[in-house]
């Protein structure tokens, strides 16, 4: 499937055009000139932002919605293999691929800048985007969440440079053919794909040695984690620890890493740039959605945050910085595991850091593409959270958390909803109704 043009392609259809991805992608075919439709299973804010640029987006499945005159079906990797659409457009030979297969065609012709890495690679893409935004180099971005100084996912500049950001899930980021390639650290994740950290580090290592002799990757040579995948490469290698990172307008030492990989990224593909032009984008990068996002305050006066926080390093880094910016402040965290197979990969991890709240309330496990598997649940993840701490529940219901946090949380106490699920529905129903 990959010998189609996708350049040279007039009318192309989403199956699952609300993912963050899926979305951006279609932002862009659209920004080009092509006719771009989708479909999904419910309205979602990226279903609205679609809308409001022009894009016309399907709630529902149907085999009707795969017109003859489709010459591309894009299909994210959450749709199921039977869903109608996905059947109909197979059975027509309509030219199918996944959302990284028609991102890697894309970056084949364009110069190309990818951010990955375990954590931070969202914060980091939307940094250099900036960067290169505020210096007038017209970069066209593809982001995995909604940037806050641009409105969206997705930003329109000119063909090059491309910044995307890659995720290793699945070995995605082997699709890609990128010039520049950003790791800003590597964990164990993923854990129904990945068997091991080695696994993770061999996918991260083919995607280095794919940059070839032109190539650059910017990473962190001193991390143990990063030192093995860097052994004989011919690329050059740019240590981002070198940079400073300046003032950042929110808390953390990881977002500061964040922003150093960005810098680094930035300074490598235009060396024009100064430090001090860079450091006043970074200073007034504005975040994005779901990365430590204020909401707004209950009806008590608690100030709420969400963020999109899924794995236990994130979680305690999140809660740590939200402890030093708030020493002497009260911390919940509501928290909704991503996946059966995280969740039980990484039970004690997760127990540990959220630990480090006050008081955590845990809801039911959001399984996504997996099947439940009884062996593990929010209310054991509880269990475990209170010998550590003793202030842990689990909530069956969003309705019954949001009533349990307007009780119990005063003038000034801190209300986190963190995960990479629908929790911050609850976030923002609790500041909703101001």
């Amino acid at each position: 499937m990959n010998a189609i043009d996708v350049e040279k392609v007039d009318r192309v259809y989403f199956i699952g055009i609300g993912g963050m991805g899926m979305s951006a992608l279609a932002q862009l075919f659209h920004a080009e000139g092509k006719e771009v439709t989708g479909s999904d299973r419910e309205e979602t804010p990226m279903t609205q932002l679609l809308r409001d640029v022009g894009i016309e987006i399907i709630i529902g499945h149907e085999e009707k919605n795969i017109r003859k005159d489709i010459g591309l079906c894009v299909v994210s990797d959450a749709v199921p293999k039977e869903n109608p659409e996905f059947v109909h457009a197979r059975t027509r030979g309509i030219p199918i691929l996944t959302y990284f297969e028609a991102l890697g065609i894309l970056t084949k012709h364009r110069f190309t800048i990818a951010v990955s890495g375990t954590h931070g690679k969202t914060t980091t893409t939307g940094m250099l985007t900036k960067i290169l935004f505020d210096a007038e180099i017209e970069p066209t971005a593809v982001i995995g969440s909604i940037v806050k100084d641009f409105e969206s996912n997705f930003v329109r500049g000119g063909k090059e440079p491309f910044v995307v950001e890659a995720c290793e899930y699945k070995d995605h980021i082997l699709k890609l053919h990128p010039n520049i390639l950003v790791i800003t650290n590597i964990e164990l994740d993923h854990t129904d794909f990945f068997k091991s950290l080695e696994h993770v580090q061999r996918t991260f290592r083919k995607a280095a040695e794919s940059l070839g002799e032109s190539g650059i990757l910017i990473a962190d040579p001193h991390d143990p984690t990063i030192k093995p995948i860097l052994r004989g490469l011919t690329c050059t290698v740019v240590d981002y620890t070198k940079e400073t990172a300046g003032e950042l307008s929110f808390p953390a030492e990881f977002n500061s890493m964040n922003a150093r990989a960005a810098k680094a990224a930035a300074k490598v593909y235009a060396p024009r740039l100064t430090d001090i032009s860079i450091d006043v984008s970074l200073e007034l990068f504005g975040g994005s959605w779901r990365r430590f996002e204020y909401i707004g305050e209950t009806r008590k006066g608690a100030l709420v945050y969400d963020d999109y926080a899924h794995h236990p390093t994130a979680i305690a880094k999140t809660i740590q910085a939200v402890r030093e910016k708030f020493a002497d402040k009260k911390i919940t965290v509501v928290f909704h595991p991503h996946l059966y197979s995280r969740t039980k990969s990484f039970f004690n991890e997760f127990a540990r850091a959220l630990s480090l709240a006050d008081y955590v309330i845990v809801a039911p496990i959001y399984a996504a593409r997996e099947e439940k598997d009884a062996s593990i649940s929010h209310t054991l993840l509880a269990q475990e959270i209170k010998p550590k701490r003793g202030q842990a529940v689990a909530l069956d219901l969003f309705d019954e958390i949001e009533e349990r946090l307007q009780t119990m949380c005063d003038d000034g106490d801190i209300i986190i909803t963190m995960g990479a699920g629908d929790i911050y529905k609850v976030a923002n129903n609790l500041t909703s109704s101001l």
